[in-house]
Parts: C-alpha cells; structure tokens; sequence
C-alpha cells in the first residue's frame, strides 16, 4: 500500500473510533438523563426541616473551636519527635 493509502486508512479508522465513542457518550448522557427525570418523578426531594440548635450548644461549640486553635498555635513552637 501506498503511504496515501494509508493515511486515509488511519483517517478513516480514526473517524470510526471517535463516532463510537462520541455515539456512546451520547447515549451515556441519555440515559443519566432518563434515570434523573425518572428518579425525579417517582421519588420527589421534600425539603428537610433545619435543625434546631440551641444558643448552648453553639457557645460550647465555638469555646471547643477556640480552645483547639488556642492549642495548635502553642504547639507550633515545639519540634516533633
């Protein structure tokens, strides 16, 4: 075969190879689609109520918060073994 021949062999094989992968991307696409709306429809999201928090329970988390900062930074100075 001829180097002609060959290149256009390579072309046209390399065409076939990028439309089946781009044919099953597509189909990929399709189908995650199809399974969102039929997720969507059969189980619709109902919006979760917030949780209650109490002012306590936020104080004790911002005292635990700044006590480990509080602890990291005095521990910056020290080597570690």
């Amino acid at each position: 075969m001829s180097e002609t021949a060959l290149l256009l062999e390579s072309l046209r094989l390399l065409m076939i190879g990028m439309g089946i992968v781009f044919s099953f991307l597509l189909l990929l696409v399709g189908m995650l689609r199809l399974m969102s709306w039929a997720a969507l429809r059969l189980a619709p999201v109902s919006a979760a109520p917030a949780p209650q928090t109490s002012a306590a329970a936020d104080d004790r988390v911002v005292a635990v918060i700044a006590a480990a900062v509080a602890r990291y930074r005095a521990g910056r100075g020290r080597p570690r073994h």
